[in-house]
């Protein structure tokens, strides 16, 4: 088994690991267990989706796509942040 993608969070790793599935990669979420034994810290370096040594070429594409929507739409989440913040702050 290989690393295929670290996840920020478990929606992340869940997100990945759909994706991969869509494209008939097998795939399971490491670690998922463990994020209730840090409380509120960050996944990072607990949480991963894995996938098969003879799928991990295949899932690196699927994983890049996933992760530039990711990308985009936590743009789009901080361009909206800001231009509500914009909206309360003027009178």
């Amino acid at each position: 088994m290989r690393i295929a993608y670290r996840a920020e969070s478990l929606i992340d790793a869940h997100l990945v690991k759909d994706a991969l599935e869509r494209e008939d990669i097998p795939a399971f979420v490491s670690g998922e267990y463990l994020t209730g034994a840090v409380g509120q810290l960050p996944a990072l370096d607990y949480v991963a989706v894995m996938v098969p040594e003879s799928s991990a070429e295949a899932a690196e594409t699927v994983v890049r796509q996933v992760e530039a929507q990711l990308a985009e739409a936590r743009a789009s989440i901080d361009d909206w942040d800001g231009d509500a913040q914009l909206a309360t702050d003027t009178p």
